[in-house]
């Protein structure tokens, strides 16, 4: 039955796959809080306008992509699409303006309607870092380094390339915006329709376009660096000279641009070959406007975010957890006393799997079918002598050993 199936755009994560995602999480997570940043968690949905408002009527993703719906008390909720605007909301939510700067890093589901591909689902997984408060753009080259940490942590830095640009200060963006709508309305022909209607609302959005024949265009129009004024320049050299201290390599890339009105100066994405066409891995950049455009005080931005699937495809496996003990009674009377046993086990640390039924052959297949390491047999001859017998699973080499000295004679095979 179609309803038995997982939604169109979302899958289950069984054991191994969880795995890989939870040592891409635990990864980013000790990173992020060697680097000073708290974690913080938000609701997975918000009231629309959380994301409408900042993200803007023309976006993509709010006019194709959000998953909105009204609630039974006639509220307009959306799933979140991404994170920064739900950690700025909490911070002006929970008034933490008097406690700048702030350092968070969250981790979850994320929603959007969208095709599905590889390493894109409609509900997806992102970790995440935003800086709030820091001006300077030493935070730009902390939030970039922190990334970079990860994936080297990772193991996967050799397969990643940091792109770097600068969308500059408020004054540059308007002469390059008068620049990039001189040379559209000279090639408006050749401009979709949908680009057509964002050269008068949003014309920077227009180099996100995916139409093939504003590619072209795109491909032939001004750069914003040549728009950026004396302190844009003197901003982008000092995160870049930064970038080199901490050893962070990079590559200009004077064509990555963001299309939202709150962004300036950095901008950045780490991106890979090894994935097909969708490339960024981690993408982020200054956003001093946000908080404002919220409806909060100016307050200067930056952060990322990066996609758990991608990061996981490419991760590999991560190193395998530690394989369990079986603790096998033999008999009925040994079901009690094993129980016991495994209970004691597990408080001194070691992972235990015990058997619920099936004769002493099914229960030592089970033991092999889960790689145990060892396994701890309890018979009625053995209690009666307070002992157990204790298995090698790999060597096939067993003893008998006192049940007051089991947890010292695991611990070797551990």
């Amino acid at each position: 039955m179609a309803s038995l199936n997982p939604v169109r755009g979302t899958h289950d994560l069984l054991p191994e796959a969880r795995r890989r995602h939870r040592h891409v999480e635990d990864t980013a997570r000790a990173v992020a809080a060697r680097y000073g940043f708290a974690e913080i968690a938000t609701p997975i949905f918000e009231f629309t306008e959380v994301f409408a408002r900042t993200l803007g009527d023309t976006s993509d993703v709010v006019t194709k992509e959000m998953y909105t719906f009204e609630d039974k008390g006639g509220e307009r909720i959306t799933l979140r699409p991404e994170n920064t605007a739900s950690v700025v909301r909490a911070f002006l939510s929970n008034g933490l303006q008097q406690q700048l700067p702030l350092k968070y890093f969250y981790n979850g589901p994320m929603f959007r309607y969208e095709r599905p591909q590889k390493g894109r689902q409609r509900q997806f997984h992102q970790v995440g870092v935003e800086l709030l408060g820091v001006a300077q753009p030493q935070g730009d080259v902390e939030v970039i380094a922190t990334g970079a940490q990860i994936l080297d942590q990772l193991g996967i830095a050799g397969d990643v390339e940091l792109e770097i640009n600068s969308l500059g200060d408020t004054a540059s963006r308007d002469a390059y915006r008068e620049k990039l709508v001189a040379y559209f309305e000279g090639h408006l022909s050749a401009l979709s329709e949908e680009s057509r209607e964002r050269l008068t609302r949003n014309p920077l959005r227009i180099l996100d376009s995916k139409d093939e024949g504003d590619r072209a265009l795109v491909a032939e129009a001004p750069l914003m660096t040549d728009s950026l004024n004396a302190d844009s320049r003197v901003f982008f050299d000092t995160v870049l000279e930064g970038l080199e201290t901490a050893g962070v390599p990079y590559r200009l890339n004077p064509r990555l641009v963001r299309g939202l009105d709150y962004y300036c100066h950095t901008a950045f994405e780490f991106t890979t070959t090894t994935l097909g066409a969708q490339g960024a891995v981690i993408a982020g950049g200054r956003y001093d406007g946000l908080v404002q455009q919220m409806g909060g005080p100016p307050t200067p931005g930056v952060g990322w975010a990066a996609g758990i699937e991608r990061l996981a495809m490419m991760a590999g496996d991560p190193p395998p957890p530690p394989r369990p003990i079986a603790v096998i009674p033999v008999g009925a009377e040994a079901q009690t006393a094993a129980l016991g046993l495994a209970q004691r086990l597990r408080r001194a640390g070691f992972a235990v799997d015990m058997a619920y039924s099936g004769n002493m052959g099914k229960r030592m297949k089970r033991a092999n079918r889960i790689e145990a390491r060892a396994a701890v047999i309890l018979g009625t001859d053995e209690l009666a002598r307070s002992a157990a017998t204790l298995r090698d699973m790999d060597t096939g080499e067993q003893s008998e050993v006192p049940l007051t000295a089991i947890e010292d004679r695991l611990a070797s095979f551990t």
